[in-house]
């Protein structure tokens, strides 16, 4: 250090003890008022670098848990969706057990005689089983009402119906009783058999033509309450379609039809990442079909709206193999969601583990620091007291001048 000022050897080794000291003093309140032991590459550019390098691998992570925490949302609402969806197919199972439970009857006995004169051999009289139009033929004049009606029990039986019908006690009148529903194609077959013709509109169940209005002596029961309960099956699957187009999140629906995946990437660089495959939980991806009227022929009525069991019973099958999907679907998603879960987890403690590595680098010891203040403080003011000390024999040359 020049200086025009002379100084004698002790003192300017006491002023040079304490400039490192106030140095020191400062380096340790700058690091008390920053936390940084290292707060650029001057200090230490090893360390500096590396914080660097692990704090910016930190924020990539940090920036890709918002992603992620998408993506586990997403699967959750397709879950919560297939959930849903379960309760609704358990509901139209429901339907269909109500559907197989309601018994369809057809009863009425024939307001009149039976007149067997009146028939020749071109006599038909046609009528539907369950939907399906069948003929009893083969009589004459000469027919009684035994063969009248053993004709007709033929064409019942055949149908899988049993004999439909019988004669009153009289033994002059037709006796319809069947488990099953009975209904003539015309009005010209109830009459020859006794029973009043038919008004108005016969009832329908499908596309082909209509029967004859039920006569006023018969009654169909249970027909009207399974065609109720298809109408409410029906009502099930439009909600099961709706309620899979609403599972979504983020504009992202993995239930609603399929080439809808969901990629979650879990690195920077993207090569690590799961792809969650969409499905499609709709009423028609699962294979279910609402019931309508079928037919379409002049022999069938129709054998729609749960009018047959074994429509019905096609019908149960059918929505357990859409509980079989939903059930595996559900498994898939929910293991897929595992995974999300546990790289979420694993991502947040990674962050966590790079962001403690850059500070071990960087962030200093502030218990070590204040000490270091602390006892800075003390030499400096020993610095002070030497500094004095070794001046003393210049302020005794002092006192001699005066």
């Amino acid at each position: 250090m020049s200086s025009d000022v002379t100084l004698s050897a002790a003192t300017r080794q006491n002023l040079l003890s304490l400039q490192d000291t106030s140095a020191l003093t400062a380096t340790t309140q700058n690091r008390l008022a920053t936390g940084k032991k290292v707060a650029s590459a001057l200090d230490n550019p090893l360390n500096f670098f590396t914080a660097q390098s692990l704090t910016g691998r930190s924020k990539d992570i940090s920036s890709l848990l918002d992603g992620i925490s998408n993506g586990v949302q997403t699967i959750q609402a397709a879950n919560q969706g297939i959930t849903s969806i379960q309760k609704i197919v358990d509901q139209a199972k429901s339907l269909t057990s109500q559907a197989l439970a309601t018994q369809i009857t057809t009863t009425g006995t024939a307001a009149t005689a039976l007149s067997t004169s009146s028939l020749t051999s071109t006599s038909v009289v046609n009528f539907f089983v369950n939907g399906t139009q069948v003929s009893a033929s083969g009589f004459t004049s000469a027919s009684s009402i035994v063969d009248v009606v053993s004709a007709l029990n033929a064409v019942s039986n055949a149908q899988g119906v049993g004999n439909a019908f019988s004669i009153d006690s009289t033994g002059k009148k037709v006796v319809l009783n069947a488990s099953a529903d009975i209904e003539f194609a015309d009005t010209a077959s109830q009459t020859t058999l006794g029973f009043s013709a038919g008004t108005g509109t016969g009832p329908t169940y499908g596309t082909a033509s209509a029967a004859a209005g039920t006569s006023s002596e018969i009654t169909v029961s249970g027909v009207t309450q399974r065609a109720s309960l298809a109408s409410q099956y029906n009502n099930l699957l439009i909600q099961i379609t709706q309620l899979a187009g609403d599972a979504s999140f983020n504009g992202v629906n993995l239930i609603s039809g399929k080439n809808n995946d969901l990629t979650i990437n879990f690195n920077p660089k993207g090569n690590s990442n799961l792809t969650v495959a969409s499905t499609d939980e709709t009423a028609s991806g699962l294979g279910l079909s609402a019931i309508t009227e079928k037919g379409g022929t002049s022999s069938t009525i129709g054998q729609g709206s749960f009018l047959l069991n074994a429509d019905i019973k096609s019908t149960a099958k059918t929505l357990e193999s859409a509980t079989d999907q939903l059930k595996a679907d559900a498994t898939t998603l929910g293991s897929n969601l595992s995974v999300v879960q546990n790289r979420q987890d694993f991502s947040k403690q990674i962050a966590n583990i790079l962001d403690t590595g850059s500070a071990n680098l960087t962030n200093a010891d502030l218990n070590e620091e204040a000490a270091n203040s602390q006892a800075l403080s003390t030499r400096q003011s020993l610095g002070i007291s030497a500094l004095s000390l070794a001046n003393t024999a210049q302020q005794s040359i002092l006192q001699l001048l005066r």
